[in-house]
């Protein structure tokens, strides 16, 4: 046997004793903490408080926009949804036409050339009748999409708005113009896929060398041509026609590229908010009636009479005992601070002699109406001093900076002080004797 095995055999094996204060150290003897439904709960709050939030603007919006997600801006260029024009612009493109898009008067006389075309599609109403006439400045030929009374007024005075189509369904030309020749038949519905689509509308001529084209039964035409100051005018009543989802209906397509590819440059133009007109604010005169301004100067006027008629001044002032109690020394300390603040040097030496000249009249015995050489004579022949020195000190020294003035101050209470010592007895000391 081993040495390692005979102490083995001599020594039992025991059980570590744990120390009482020790912590626990085995997975038996550690706690399990899991935490409680109310702590859970309360860690939770900000993100139920987001959840709730993020609801609640989801909900608004869907309320805003009617539930229905949009589509895209209508009869854009490069819009391939329902409402888009990607299809038209694409075929065109195809068949060797320069597609620019533009968003204000200014792109569409940058990018237009001198055989152009303009799409004009202004649903939000930003271009006024200024506008047009810039627009027939740059353009060969204008279509304009669901004109408004501007557009009307300007390019085609003969013709009038007339509502939505009492057709349901395709309508035949009726007409001689090339484009809606070709075209036969269209359908100038409207598409249903999402409110911003437009309303369809229709034309009423009423003379001049406007031509209407795809006429309704009710005697309203879905399509005018007309000239304005040698330009060509193409009215489309309906922007369904031009859409992607409308573009197949019918001839729609035959007259979209009828109408949109006659040149070689096309200018898709949708006007923005930065085509309107700028304006200043209004003043208070243009918000309020006419009869307010004079109605102001009137009570202006009003106001100043009577206050002349009833206005009164005031007395002289009255002087009255203040019942408050000032401190003499807080009177002397703020007058003072006065006296230096206006460097007035000669006002203060004078009140310190003053009083000076006072005490020391009381010491030697003088009346009040002494004067100050004749209380400078008495208090020379009293302290034995210099009557000029003595002199100077009351009457002639004028002090030129602060530091001659306290100087002076210093002066004058050192004489009082020795007149004081002078008219007073003596006190009497030891005699030397003890006492038995």
């Amino acid at each position: 046997m081993t040495e390692q095995t005979l102490d083995r055999e001599r020594t039992p094996e025991t059980a570590p004793v744990a120390a009482p204060d020790a912590a626990p150290t085995g997975a038996e003897d550690a706690a399990a903490i899991s935490p409680g439904l109310r702590q859970v709960g309360r860690k939770s709050i900000p993100w139920i408080v987001l959840a709730v939030i993020a609801i609640v603007v989801a909900f608004l919006g869907a309320l805003l926009t009617g539930g229905q997600s949009s589509a895209g801006i209508p009869l854009d260029a490069a819009n391939a949804g329902p409402v888009g024009g990607k299809a038209v612009a694409q075929v065109l493109r195809g068949q060797g036409v320069d597609v620019r898009t533009a968003s204000t008067l200014s792109q569409v006389q940058d990018v237009a050339t001198d055989d152009t075309t303009v799409l004009v599609f202004d649903q939000g109403g930003n271009l006024d009748g200024d506008g047009y006439d810039r627009l027939t400045a740059i353009a060969s030929t204008i279509v304009v999409v669901e004109p408004d009374f501007a557009a009307l007024n300007r390019l085609a005075p003969h013709v009038t708005a007339a509502g939505t189509p009492s057709a349901k369904g395709p309508v035949a030309a009726g007409c001689a113009v090339p484009a809606a020749v070709r075209a036969e038949r269209i359908d100038p519905r409207s598409t249903d896929n999402t409110a911003d689509a437009g309303v369809a509308g229709t034309f009423r001529v009423d003379g001049g060398d406007a031509v209407g084209c795809f006429r309704t039964n009710s005697g309203q035409y879905a399509f005018v041509k007309t000239t304005s100051d040698g330009r060509t005018i193409y009215l489309v009543g309906s922007a369904g026609i031009l859409m992607n989802d409308g573009v197949d209906r019918a001839g729609n397509a035959a007259l979209a590229l009828g109408v949109l590819g006659g040149h070689r440059t096309l200018v898709w133009y949708l006007p923005t908010m930065l085509d309107r007109p700028v304006t200043g604010a209004p003043d208070i005169g243009a918000l309020t009636p006419g009869w307010v301004t004079p109605v102001v100067i009137l009570l202006v006027l009003v106001f100043i009479a009577a206050a002349f008629w009833r206005g009164r001044r005031f007395g002289p002032l009255v002087v009255e005992n203040l019942p408050v109690v000032v401190r003499a020394g807080e009177t002397r300390e703020g007058r003072a601070r006065l006296y230096q603040r206006s460097s007035a040097r000669l006002r203060a030496a004078d009140a310190l002699r003053i009083g000076a000249i006072g005490r020391l009249a009381t010491l030697t015995g003088l009346p009040r109406a002494a004067t100050a050489a004749e209380i400078a004579d008495a208090v020379a022949s009293v302290t034995g001093r210099d009557r000029a020195a003595i002199h100077a000190i009351l009457i002639d020294t004028v002090p030129r900076t602060d530091a001659e003035l306290i100087a002076l101050s210093d002066d004058l209470a050192t004489l009082e002080r020795a007149t004081a010592a002078a008219v007073t007895p003596a006190e009497s000391g030891p005699t030397g004797r003890m006492d038995a």
